[in-house]
Order: C-alpha cells, then sequence, then structure tokens
C-alpha cells in the first residue's frame, strides 16, 4: 500500500521540525482501513522517533486522525472532555509526526513522534513511570524538572 506522503515545517518552541503530512486520497485510505471501537475510537500508541522510547497511550477519533495526518501535529480524543485534544496545546508539550502505522487487525496506532517537553501530564518523560517489581509497585522516572 502507497502513500502520497508530504512534509510540512511545524514551528515547535524549540526549532522547526519536518511533519509527515498526507494527501485527501492517501487519508480515505488510511480511514478505510481503521477498526474503530463501538464509541468510535482505536487506541493511539506514541513512541519517540529515533530512539523507540514508548511515551504514552491514548485514544483517537476520526476526527483526531484525520487532523493528524492533514496537519502533522498529533490530535488525540480526549475520554474526559469529550472533545478533540491537540497534545500540548496548553503546555507547550507538542508531539509532531514522523510516522504513522496500523496494526494487523486495524484497530490500534503506533505513532512515531518529536516529542517537545513532557509526553506525560504528570510531567514525566513517558507516563509509564511505575514498574512491577518483586517487592511491589515502584517508580522509575522522576518529573521533569523545568
Amino acid at each position: 500500500m502507497m502513500y502520497s506522503v508530504c512534509y510540512k515545517y511545524v514551528w515547535t518552541a524549540a526549532k522547526k521540525e519536518a511533519a509527515v503530512t498526507y494527501n485527501e486520497a492517501a487519508i480515505a485510505k488510511v480511514m478505510d482501513a481503521l477498526a474503530f471501537d463501538a464509541n468510535g475510537l482505536i487506541a493511539a500508541i506514541a513512541q519517540r522517533d529515533g530512539t523507540g522510547e514508548v511515551l504514552m497511550l491514548a485514544w483517537m477519533n476520526r476526527d483526531a486522525v484525520r487532523e493528524t495526518l492533514e496537519t502533522g501535529r498529533v490530535t488525540y480524543w480526549s475520554r474526559s472532555r469529550r472533545a478533540l485534544w491537540r497534545k500540548g496545546e496548553s503546555s507547550g508539550h507538542i508531539q509532531t509526526l514522523r510516522s504513522f502505522r496500523i496494526d494487523c487487525d486495524g484497530d490500534a496506532l503506533l505513532l512515531g513522534v518529536d516529542q517537545v517537553g513532557a509526553a506525560c501530564h504528570t510531567n514525566r518523560s513517558n507516563c509509564f513511570f511505575q514498574e512491577v517489581r518483586e517487592d511491589g509497585l515502584v517508580t522509575i522516572s522522576e518529573p521533569i524538572e523545568d
């Protein structure tokens, strides 16, 4: 399956980074390949481009997928606010799309992103900062100092 890829430049607080964007024909093919759940959502895992660090798990609806593919700025669906959530809209910790992958069943996404600042709302580099060990739950990452 071939997609037409375009690189746009997204301004971040630190630098200008190339964002991957797609044309309407490619977006239509992607939308047809996705299997949204009964609530109209699909799981999206954000992974740091270049290092492979898993940053977070969030949800996307059709509008969030479309906006992400059109603009190159990662947008999710906030289940608590029931609204589009443009990552970093208030914190400045934006995610710029570098790659967009669909799993074998079409029901999960893997987004390669350039992350500015912390990915987690707890101000940590990723949301997976608690690890189960023999003696219980251990915090393995502290918040980033501003």
